[in-house]
């Protein structure tokens, strides 16, 4: 081996990293190794101590055993400034801007560069340019308030923070959650960049297949311990499956046979006050119906139009045995079942319990004469987090202190409570992992193909794999209008891209 095959040295080296919350052991004694100029995967299920290992890493919590290097040297930082001023940085999957402020406020923000002690905006936004053309983006309007950005954009501003204090090691954590596949590709170009200016890259996240387009090496985490690690090039999603969940998962997409019933939803010429423009189909009881499009095309408005969160402008909408536009409490009473994509901002109350999450929308299913019966809330929680195997304390939990993964599943619990008849789901994976996606994926199937009243499903997906997966039909969103919906046998991934992009029709 000549001197330039060697690998580079360690940048981050962290060794038998041990962290104990009370009785809980969150890290058993975790080993992972990441180099120079490396883009190394963190992979593993909610819950497995992927988070807290980067909140040790991020001087957020201190480990109660292990050894952290830098560059061969100690590092074991007190605060997450410390860990910042040492050039480890976390962009973290809610980005952590100030959305009032400028661009170049939050590139500099809490060490805006000053001379004689005063603010040198001219100093702040001139190399506030030159960072973000170092990202290819020097276009970028420095004076722009970042809440007027696009999720993309935003993110390029909280890179251009990093390079601000010359980072050496940057940890994504599921960056392409709110992104579209071209904003994706611009991601990766800059991971890629970043790594080759030496910067050792950390990448979480649960769409594997990123990993393989992305990443060198890898490090599988479960339950608390470091189980796995080699080369991403030389494994298989098969292979990081099983050793993330600790067994294989035979069916990520299981599909029994469709038995198609009635018409239950029929939208004609819909139009909405924001992002539809023009949305026609018939929804039958039975199906899994998937809406494809880029973000930003109008699929989650058309979800929310539906539901009675977003108003109606124009157009025939009818479901179930009610016509026109209806307000949720009515959907919820009539029916129909709503999971948001923003579980955090608005599809749990994060501050109240899985049972009053729970039950929220539905009072009337627990309680007689105006009075809740909190016996039955509890016994019919208790009975949902069995059901779903939701991983937490029991009914009386705040679900803020759950996994994302585990929130999702009561997000689901309570449609399944509500006994929904037309279920409307807005990525009901993103963010959770591989395991907590199949027992979705299950749910879905029993939920449309079971029982002597099959449900209806609609989801909306970023992901097309999910979608060809578990839909029997995929209507494409663009630009605000939805194409006809059609088999999902008779179509090609490629054909629906093109047709999201309005390249194709």
């Amino acid at each position: 081996m000549t001197a330039t095959d060697r690998p580079a040295p360690a940048r981050l080296t962290m060794r038998g990293v041990t962290k104990r919350f009370g009785a809980t052991v969150a890290l058993g004694g975790v080993d992972l190794d990441v180099r120079a100029g490396e883009v190394h995967a963190l992979v593993g299920e909610n819950g497995a101590g992927k988070s807290t290992l980067m909140k040790v890493l991020a001087g957020v919590v201190a480990p109660d055993d292990g050894v952290l290097e830098l560059d061969g040297r100690p590092y074991a930082p007190r605060s997450p400034a410390e860990a910042r001023a040492a050039g480890v940085v976390m962009i973290h999957q809610e980005l952590s801007l100030a959305p009032q402020l400028s661009v170049a406020e939050n590139v500099w923000l809490g060490d805006l560069p000053t001379r004689a002690g005063v603010i040198s905006w001219r100093t702040a936004n001139d190399r506030a340019r030159e960072l973000l053309g170092e990202l290819g983006r020097g276009d970028l309007d420095v004076g722009r308030s970042v809440r007027d950005l696009s999720p993309a954009d935003r993110q390029i501003v909280e890179i251009a923070r990093s390079l601000a204090v010359d980072a050496r090691v940057i940890v994504f954590d599921e960056p392409t959650s709110s992104l579209g596949s071209e904003d994706i590709d611009r991601l990766f170009a800059l991971v890629e960049r970043l790594a080759a200016r030496g910067v050792a890259v950390v990448y979480i996240s649960h769409a594997l297949e990123e990993l393989f387009a992305i990443t060198e090496r890898f490090t599988v985490l479960r339950d608390g311990v470091s189980v796995a690690t080699g080369r991403t090039d030389e494994t298989s999603i098969d292979a990081l499956v099983a050793a993330m969940v600790g067994r294989e998962v035979r069916e990520l997409y299981p599909r029994s046979p469709a038995r198609t019933g009635d018409v239950v939803a029929t939208i004609l010429d819909l139009a909405g006050e924001r992002g539809v423009r023009n949305a026609t189909l018939e929804l039958r009881r039975g199906e899994v119906l998937g809406i494809a499009g880029l973000v930003g095309s109008g699929r989650t408005e058309l979800l929310r139009a539906l539901f009675g969160l977003d108003r109606v402008k124009s157009g025939d909408l009818k479901v179930l045995a009610l016509e026109g536009p209806r307000r949720p409490a009515e959907r919820w009473r009539q029916g129909v079942g709503f999971v948001s994509e923003d579980r955090k901002g608005e599809g749990l109350a994060l501050g109240l319990s899985l049972a009053d999450n729970l039950v929220l929308p539905r009072l009337d299913r627990v309680s007689s004469l105006g009075w809740i019966a909190h016996s039955r809330v509890e016994r019919e929680t208790a009975r949902w987090i069995d059901r779903l195997r939701i991983k937490c304390t029991g009914p009386t939990q705040r679900i803020a202190e759950l996994s994302g993964g585990n929130q999702q599943k009561l997000a689901l619990a309570r449609v399944l409570f509500a006994d929904a008849d037309v279920i409307l789901l807005d990525e009901p994976t993103r963010g959770i992992d591989v395991g907590s996606k199949a027992e979705i994926y299950r749910w879905i199937d029993e939920l449309a193909r079971s029982g002597d009243e099959p449900r209806a499903v609609v989801m909306v997906s970023s992901y097309l794999p999910e979608l060809f997966g578990t839909c029997d039909r995929i209507a494409v969103m663009c630009r605000g209008t939805l194409l006809p919906p059609r088999p999902v046998r008779g179509l090609d991934p490629h054909e629906v891209l093109l047709q999201a992009t309005g390249a194709s029709a």
